[in-house]
């Protein structure tokens, strides 16, 4: 079991709220490093080979937005060469490295958030403010994965019978295609009758209605609670006086090393590796436990 996610919703909540907010606005070269290695060693620690599978799309997906900005933008000093009478700048360059890194990270932080926050966490955390929403959000963040895995079976399905729709003549690939889509809207519609005759059969929708949970916040949870929020308001404070500002035209700003900055560079780091060091000391003490068996 992963260690980090036996802790109470809210705190696993409120960790990758802090994280993916704070992901999203920091555009500080040493925030973004931190960033990108806080996303790529929790993905190692909770979803190793689906992360190596994922770099097939996430180094394509980088790249091309690397390259996109320089294309586009022609600002900055540092001119490398011209095409076609535009400059293409390092400043830009460099700049759209950052959008790419800030994006794959934060792409990376929602998967984490896939593997650790499941649909009952998600219910039982806003259930009660409003059950509408927080079923519909649930049953639409489990809609993709499940689609993929059906699909994934039709298809191996079809092959064994056949029906493979990546090879032969195009009539027959295509013959393929329509008979896969048609066994999975099928199956989709049968699971939409299957899950409303459940929520039914639950009560759903009847007003005095109690939930069972097993959730409960205890003092480590409280414990982890407030250090994720006294180092998200730090960071917050750090980005109001100016330490995660950072220009890159019309040419680079400063990095500041004082000891103020520095510091905050320490806070962030700490929040980000939060659930990384309780996956590294869960794995140690588990390790300790085979040996003294």
């Amino acid at each position: 079991m992963k260690t980090f996610e036996t802790f109470h919703p809210i705190v696993l909540f409120s960790f990758f709220v802090a994280t993916i907010g704070l992901s999203m606005i920091f555009m500080h070269p040493i925030y973004l490093t931190i960033t990108i290695f806080s996303a790529i060693s929790l993905n190692i620690a909770l979803r190793r080979q689906l992360f190596f599978k994922d770099w097939k799309l996430y180094v394509p997906l980088f790249f091309l937005m690397a390259i996109i900005n320089p294309m586009i933008s022609h600002n900055g000093q540092l001119v490398l060469l011209y095409v076609n009478g535009n400059a293409i700048t390092v400043e830009a360059i460099l700049y759209g490295i950052a959008i790419a890194t800030m994006i794959v990270a934060i792409m990376l932080w929602f998967s984490c958030y896939n593997v650790m926050m499941t649909s009952d966490k998600f219910i039982y955390l806003f259930g009660k403010v409003s059950p509408s929403l927080s079923l519909t959000l649930s049953i639409s963040l489990r809609l993709v994965p499940r689609f993929r895995h059906q699909l994934t079976q039709i298809v191996q399905a079809q092959k064994v019978i056949g029906m493979d729709f990546t090879t032969g003549s195009l009539w027959h690939r295509i013959k393929c295609t329509v008979q896969i889509l048609s066994i999975l809207i099928t199956w989709a519609l049968d699971n939409a009758i299957d899950t409303a005759d459940s929520m039914k059969a639950r009560g759903y929708g009847v007003k005095k209605r109690t939930a069972f949970s097993i959730f409960i916040f205890e003092r480590r949870d409280g414990f982890v609670l407030a250090m994720i929020i006294l180092l998200f308001f730090s960071n917050l404070v750090a980005s109001f006086i100016g330490t995660t500002t950072y220009y890159f035209y019309p040419t680079f700003g400063a990095v500041k090393w004082d000891i103020a900055s520095i510091l905050f560079y320490i806070s962030y780091v700490i929040l980000l590796s939060i659930p990384l060091v309780f996956e590294i000391w869960g794995a140690l003490k588990w390790r300790s436990l085979k040996s003294t068996m």
